[in-house]
């Protein structure tokens, strides 16, 4: 279990991959993103993308599900106050599987609680292509293994 000491700016780890079929999309969408372009194959092909896509927030969502199944921090997080610069890059399509690099981009200690830390990680989602799909930031408070002094 690895705790806020165990993190340093540009170590890299690597999930596994995630394939998102056409009904799982559809499915998603259908329930959070009803916009033809992810719930209709026949309406997406005269979309800008030419056929059906994922919606972002999947895409995003998956993402976060594949990190977290790393246990890198999973049992040492004390939450998150938010995540930046997300940007889809590239639309996910049916078959696509999707895997994410997980850089360390900071550790900042706390300084008022000794027994946390805030590391910020820079994630970028690729497909099976090697395309980049999306990247964003996160920041999250994970639980020393050993207070500060």
């Amino acid at each position: 279990m690895k705790g806020f000491e165990d993190f340093a700016p540009g170590q890299v780890f690597e999930t596994a991959g995630e394939t998102l079929s056409e009904a799982e999309i559809i499915a998603f969408a259908e329930k959070y993103d009803w916009q033809y372009f992810h719930t209709d194959p026949e309406a997406a092909k005269a979309s800008p993308y030419g056929g059906l896509i994922a919606s972002g927030f999947q895409t995003l969502l998956t993402a976060f599900g594949l990190t977290l199944a790393e246990r890198q921090w999973r049992e040492n997080s004390m939450g998150s106050p938010g995540m930046d610069n997300l940007r889809w890059r590239a639309p996910v399509r049916p078959g696509d599987t999707l895997k994410v690099s997980v850089e360390v981009l900071a550790a900042r200690p706390s300084r008022s609680r000794p027994d946390r830390g805030t590391v910020t990680f820079g994630h970028t989602v690729t497909n099976q292509d090697g395309i980049t799909v999306m990247t964003f930031d996160t920041m999250v408070i994970i639980r020393r293994r050993s207070p500060a002094a």
